[in-house]
């Protein structure tokens, strides 16, 4: 079980935050190729990314974003980064299953190219307009290799000729269609777009509690002092842990008395209460916590 609470975002180009973000408790770093690139240093930043991928990671798990690939730079990109061989590829501006399924079996090529085991790639799509959001089902069930979905609501929102809130109401539609899609087709629950506000703590901690809410794993994170809070709020607390436990164990009790439903706290624990316990106590076990 992979968890991606946060998934932070690096700038390829400059080799200073590309080690701090490395030194942080994120789940994920992501060296970004596209957004925080000037296009006169694409080719810089692509041999900067390549040899921070070429050396020892421990644990750390990284993605590269890439440019997309109506761009000049998408198959230099890959050419380049997938030599050294990524955890995964975040693509942008994923709009159609075709666009994506194409960029699968470039990665089946290149891995092949590269001795790398075939399939092991992660492909990460990132959604960013609304059609993309209309075509969530079909890209999260076009390729083994995609495992979640990412949503970026800036451009969503540029797309969309809308306002990007403080209280993003304006996002629910297309939170809930990419949650819809990624549990529909048997997936993790999708990435959550960044919060461009790095100083509202207050407004970060209620975005990523809604976006918990709507069935998301994790946020996009664009700054160092946000990774910490979405690591909490996107966690089990050690209350939601400790029920988790005695909602199991009296489910558990009650099966083995022959019935399928138990109650705890006045309160019926049914099959899907559960089941849903069971997963908070999966994800507590794989992050470490006292189970």
């Amino acid at each position: 079980m992979k968890i991606c609470r946060s998934v932070l975002f690096a700038p390829g180009i400059d080799p200073r935050k590309i080690e701090k973000a490395l030194g942080l408790g994120a789940d994920v770093v992501v060296l970004d190729l596209e957004d925080s690139v000037d296009v006169s240093r694409k080719a810089e930043a692509r041999d900067l990314v390549t040899g921070i991928l070429g050396r020892p990671r421990e644990a750390k798990t990284l993605w590269v974003r890439v440019n997309p690939p109506d761009t000049d730079f998408f198959f230099g990109d890959m050419l380049a980064v997938m030599a050294a061989g990524p955890d995964g590829i975040m693509l942008p501006k994923a709009e159609t299953a075709e666009g994506v399924a194409r960029v699968d079996w470039l990665l089946c090529f290149l891995e092949t190219q590269h001795g790398l085991i075939k399939g092991s790639t992660d492909l990460v799509p990132l959604i960013e307009s609304a059609r993309g959001i209309k075509n969530a089902g079909e890209i999260a069930s076009c390729s083994a290799r995609v495992k979640r979905l990412c949503f970026g609501a800036v451009d969503y929102t540029l797309d969309m000729g809308i306002e990007l809130t403080r209280e993003s109401s304006e996002l629910f539609y297309a939170r809930s269609g990419l949650a819809v899609a990624c549990r529909s087709a048997g997936l993790e629950g999708p990435i959550d777009t960044v919060f461009t506000d790095v100083k509202d703590s207050d407004g970060l901690t209620a975005d990523c509690r809604l976006a918990r809410g709507l069935g998301f794993q994790g946020k996009l994170v664009i700054h160092p002092g946000q990774v910490q809070l979405v690591n909490t709020v996107f966690s089990p607390t050690p209350e939601e842990v400790s029920r988790a436990e005695r909602m199991w164990e009296a489910y558990r009790i009650a099966l083995a008395e022959g019935s399928g439903v138990a109650q705890l706290d006045g309160k019926l624990v049914e099959k899907p209460v559960a089941l849903r316990a069971q997963k908070i106590l999966e994800t507590a076990r794989t992050l470490g916590m006292n189970v």
